[in-house]
């Protein structure tokens, strides 16, 4: 019988010892894959942190949570906020109402993981209060007009209580109008916090309800009631250069009321000097009672400056009508009075008494002699 020759030693085969070294292997790729994952995790885990911040910071802005919102601020500057009344005790109220209305979206995050820092963009959506402010305005100066021709004086803080009031009761009457805005927001980590920059003018426009946007209107508004106040009182600046002459008609209309020049009258004030009397039609194309002395502003100009007030030496329904408010759609027939220097030509310019429609104004040249 054939014997089987045995293998030498070095011929043996080691299986038990690769079974070692592939579980050696397998065992290495895992703790590799562990420590990828566990890095990957802590990169996403950082990545989260720069917008979970971001919307804790949003969510203090819609709770007007200042104390919250200065901390998560590299720059603790919430000044700008100042100059939009946001942090107006007086005011708190509206703002309140109005940011709790506020929602957002994280939409994106750039990040910068050696840097330290991110940008962060976020879609607002948020109140946007241009139609309240311009009521509120209309009939805050409506009010201010009446007070002041009663004799009724208000210190500041009543008159930021009766505006504030009135803001209150706007925002409540009116319906939401909202707007949309994408705010990237730059952020930093600092001594292992989060923080948002600064707080930027767009933050701060939403925050005030958009108030910035129509602030120069609202300027305009005021300076534009000083101005028909002291026509009406007669205390106008004889400084006041008029302006360029024109032989149109007095005809201007917006979606509060409409005038139309019918006739004017030369005549004599209480003390026997010659006033000039302007007459035109006032129609109220508003939704609520008002009147020409609060809606209209119309200035006389006569050899380069405006003419003051004038109350003439006998009555006269037209002035009285001046005053008085009628309601939407009426239409009545009123009468200023303005002191004359000389006979020579009187320039008349009208336009909205509240300087809401600023780019719409009438002027006339009236031919005396």
């Amino acid at each position: 019988m054939e014997k089987k020759q045995l293998n030498t030693p070095e011929e043996q085969p080691v299986p038990k010892k690769k079974k070692k070294g592939k579980a050696g292997r397998i065992l290495l790729l895992l703790v590799l894959l562990l420590a990828i994952v566990a890095g990957a995790g802590y990169y996403f885990y950082e990545r989260s942190q720069p917008a979970r911040e971001l919307d804790n910071y949003l969510a203090a802005i819609q709770n007007l949570d200042f104390t919250s919102m200065e901390s998560m601020l590299q720059s603790g500057d919430l000044s700008a906020l100042d100059n939009a009344d946001v942090r107006n005790a007086t005011y708190e109220s509206f703002f309140k109402s109005i940011n709790a209305k506020m929602t957002w979206k994280i939409t994106k995050t750039s990040f910068n993981f050696q840097a330290g820092t991110a940008e962060v963009t976020a879609r607002i959506r948020y109140v946007d209060g241009s139609d309240i402010y311009r009521e509120t305005v209309t009939e805050f100066l409506r009010q201010i007009v009446s007070s002041a021709f009663s004799g009724e004086s208000l210190t500041e803080q009543e008159t930021q209580d009766k505006l504030a009031s009135i803001l209150n009761e706007k925002a409540a009457s009116l319906e939401d109008k909202f707007s949309e805005t994408d705010i990237i927001y730059p952020m930093i980590k600092v001594n292992g916090q989060w923080k948002i920059t600064a707080l930027d003018a767009e933050t701060v426009k939403i925050m005030s309800a958009n108030f910035k946007s129509v602030e120069e209107e609202i300027s305009q508004t005021l300076a534009a009631s000083d101005s028909s106040a002291d026509n009406a009182t007669g205390t106008a600046d004889p400084s006041v250069q008029a302006p360029a002459s024109s032989d149109g008609t007095i005809d201007l209309t917006n979606e509060r009321f409409s005038i139309h020049y019918t006739r004017n009258v030369v005549s004599t004030d209480f003390g026997g000097e010659p006033c000039l009397l302007v007459y035109y039609d006032y129609t109220n194309n508003g939704e609520s009672a008002s009147s020409a002395m609060v809606d209209v502003n119309l200035t006389a100009y006569q050899n380069g400056a405006s003419l003051e007030a004038a109350i003439p030496s006998s009555s006269d329904d037209a002035i009285d009508t001046f005053m008085k408010e009628i309601q939407p759609g009426e239409t009545v027939n009123v009468c200023q009075a303005f002191s004359l220097k000389d006979m020579s030509p009187v320039t008349l310019q009208a336009a909205d008494a509240f300087g809401l429609d600023t780019g719409i104004t009438a002027s006339q040249t009236l031919n005396l002699q």
